[in-house]
């Protein structure tokens, strides 16, 4: 059940819908552990999580979901847990174009697809030309991702591009060599699962996003969760480096 039931009753709380919403998913491992399960249970109700979150957040007007499903250092994790991984993404994926056709939604990947295997590759590049027709809700999936890679690798493509052409570089520009090139930046970053930190991810795009950190475990949160989280975001005044209206001081 929503905590704001209406378009009304939203407008009269003064709740401000992001247009751009990133998660890091994170707890799938601890809310297995509690439950005496092994790590691929958390994992799988994780991904349950975020079909109704994705679902959820088209519901109400998000216009871009990024999630943030497989970074490039998850790979140092146990190789079974790795294996466990990638059959749920193929599974999904396999089972997926079915909704993503019904809620018409677009699917991008960011991240290096390079090291997936070639079924998951092919997967990926068909759900993402299958997809691409749709423009009004868009779930970006980090797959293979780290921000820090995706940075190099776009001062890397910039360099080629610099090399043969001289083109200039400005905030802009460079927005349009990484993965997100075309999408606007987050505008709230949730953490569930009680850690504090943003783990690589994203670091150029929410360079002034709204955090949400929250003790839940990802495999427990609910689209109630994404209710509070975006009322909380509703009441931050967004400043972008400047000051706040009769602040004689300035804000610091």
């Amino acid at each position: 059940m929503r905590l704001f039931k209406t378009k009304r009753d939203e407008e009269a709380a003064g709740i401000k819908i992001p247009r751009h919403i990133a998660i890091i998913m994170d707890g799938n491992g601890r809310w297995a552990t509690r439950r005496g399960l092994p790590r691929s249970a958390g994992h799988a109700a994780g991904a349950e999580t975020c079909r109704t979150i994705f679902l959820y957040c088209k519901s109400i007007g998000v216009k871009y979901l990024t999630v943030y499903a497989f970074s490039t250092e998850n790979w140092k994790r146990a190789k079974n847990e790795v294996d466990g991984i990638m059959r749920l993404l193929k599974k999904y994926l396999g089972e997926g174009l079915e909704t993503f056709e019904k809620y018409e939604s677009r699917i991008k990947f960011f991240g290096d697809m390079t090291l997936l295997s070639p079924e998951l590759r092919d997967m990926v590049e068909r759900v993402e030309e299958y997809t691409a027709k749709f423009t009004e809700y868009q779930l970006n999936i980090c797959l293979n991702y780290g921000s820090r890679d995706e940075i190099v690798r776009a001062a890397q493509e910039y360099a080629k591009d610099y090399a043969e052409t001289g083109k200039a570089l400005d905030e802009a520009a460079f927005s349009d060599y990484l993965y997100s090139a075309g999408v606007p930046d987050p505008d709230m970053v949730i953490r569930p699962s009680g850690e504090y930190r943003i783990s690589n991810f994203l670091l150029w795009q929410m360079a002034y996003s709204e955090l949400y950190f929250t003790d839940i475990l990802w495999p427990d949160f609910t689209p109630e969760d994404i209710d509070r989280a975006i009322e909380d975001y509703s009441h931050r005044v967004r400043l972008y480096g400047g000051n706040r209206k009769n602040d004689k001081d300035g804000a610091k």
